[in-house]
């Protein structure tokens, strides 16, 4: 596809720029007009085919979905609409269609004024850093030749969204054991994209379910991320409906957080942990997550005699350090484990069905299988901080915690046996951003503090 340089710059707000994708306020630093150009950039260093488009159930998203499409048209690609879709079933369609890539309009936890746009490239996982650098430039420095009327593409509507994605999910599982338990089961998408695909396999998989914000309208009940002061008013029907476990989705069903059957909130760190420990017990290999995510991974991987493998911040990341390493799982500790038998894609469902198969397995419930696991507590912070100054703050942090073992591989981490600290800048904010885990929130916060008052030293400087 041809570009030609832009003529003048643009005035508009820069919506938040990450390895993969955007997001934006809809009609502020995300607009119809950034939509094209950065999805127009991504389809010109893509190979020739059919582009996918998908969207979460935000309000804003037919919008943004149409204005998508007709963009790709008018630069002579044919698209598919896959509407209210999962950000993980973009990428099982991906491969499904053999497609040249897809787009999936989602802003994941963010409030509802947000959107965003995920690109996915032809192998079905969210391009990585290098392809995100090139989409970046030529959205901020090309504009589009646009085709004439006799070459512009064709658009056709997806009937079936969802049966990719289940074949290959119940493949990973033994559906007729689940089966003959016939699990209680609340599931709350909160009004976001995960009931279609949710409802069906749980169904499937012959649960009792109770699904909260079974609509997808973006109307949500709750705060969209799925932590534990978010969803106060969920916990309790855990109990009421006598469930054996409850599952909470992100708008996008990329994330999944975990409640017992005593409606406790066991969150979104242990999702990883349980479903690795449960697939390393049937196949041994690599185990991959974030230089962010909880300790329990590692510790499921000793467990098993596995490598344990970490990556930068990031799905991409993630993906890449996987596929370096031959991983046979891997993901993120924000509640997104990642199957390489379904798809290279953070994916709530594969969570729902490997926590199904393991309870399926073991006689003791879903607390006491978590409560077997090695207990952390994580503390997150975050204080102002000039970029530039970060190679000297790491370098003090350094000399401050010189018993730890230090790790430049996402901003500085440095561990100990059993904690371990995390200053990283952000990448779109004059922001530092400070992660601890302990045994105990006490010491994680401890940790945070004593960074953030180094950082606050240099700063004064």
């Amino acid at each position: 596809m041809n570009y030609f340089p832009l003529e003048e710059t643009y005035s508009m707000s820069e919506p938040i720029i990450s390895v993969s994708g955007l997001r934006g306020i809809v009609g502020e630093s995300l607009t119809p007009e950034v939509a094209i150009r950065y999805t127009a950039a991504f389809a010109a260093a893509a190979p020739p085919g059919l582009f996918l488009v998908g969207r979460d159930s935000r309000p804003s998203g037919r919008m943004l979905s149409e204005t998508i499409q007709s963009g790709l048209q008018a630069l002579g690609q044919n698209t598919l609409d896959l509407g209210i879709v999962a950000t993980p079933t973009v990428g099982v369609l991906v491969r499904h269609f053999q497609a040249a890539g897809a787009i999936q309009i989602t802003a994941s936890h963010n409030p509802s004024p947000y959107n965003g746009i995920k690109l996915f490239s032809h192998e079905g996982r969210v391009i990585p850093a290098d392809q995100g650098a090139k989409v970046l430039e030529t959205y901020r420095t090309r504009t589009p030749q646009w085709k004439p009327a006799d070459a512009i593409g064709e658009g056709q509507i997806c009937e079936d969204t969802v049966t990719a994605h289940l074949t290959a999910i119940l493949d990973i599982v033994d559906a007729q054991r689940i089966r003959q338990r016939r699990f209680r089961v609340v599931l709350d998408s909160n009004h976001g994209a995960g009931s279609l695909l949710g409802r069906r396999l749980l169904h499937e998989l012959a649960c009792r379910v109770t699904v909260l914000g079974d609509l997808p309208n973006g109307q949500f009940a709750h705060s969209p991320e799925p932590l534990a002061e978010n969803l106060a008013s969920v916990l309790p029907k855990v109990c009421e409906e006598q469930a054996d476990v409850g599952f909470c989705q992100d708008p996008d069903a990329d994330r999944l957080a975990l409640i017992d059957e005593s409606g406790r909130y066991i969150g979104e760190e242990y999702t990883l942990a349980l479903c690795a420990d449960h697939v390393l017990s049937r196949q041994k290999g690599p185990l991959v997550a974030n230089c962010s995510s909880s300790r329990m991974s590692q510790d499921v991987a000793k467990k098993h005699g596995v490598p344990f493998f970490r990556s930068a911040v990031g799905e991409a990341n993630v993906v890449d350090a996987m596929l370096a390493r031959n991983a046979v799982f891997g993901g993120e500790g924000n509640g997104g484990p990642i199957d390489p038998r379904v798809v290279l894609v953070r994916d709530s469902f594969v969570g729902m069905a490997l926590i199904l198969d393991a309870l399926a397995t073991r006689n003791q419930t879903i607390s006491e299988w978590a409560g077997q696991l090695p207990r952390y507590e994580i503390v997150k912070t975050k204080t102002a901080f000039p970029p530039a100054k970060l190679p000297q703050a790491f370098e003090a942090l350094q000399r401050r915690f010189s018993e730890a073992n230090p790790d430049r591989l996402d901003g500085l981490r440095l561990d100990w046996p059993d904690r371990w600290l995390l200053v990283r800048g952000s990448n779109t904010e004059p922001i530092v951003r400070i992660i601890a885990e302990a045994p105990t929130a006490e010491e994680a916060g401890g940790l945070c503090q004593a960074a953030g008052e180094v950082l606050k030293t240099l700063n004064a400087e």
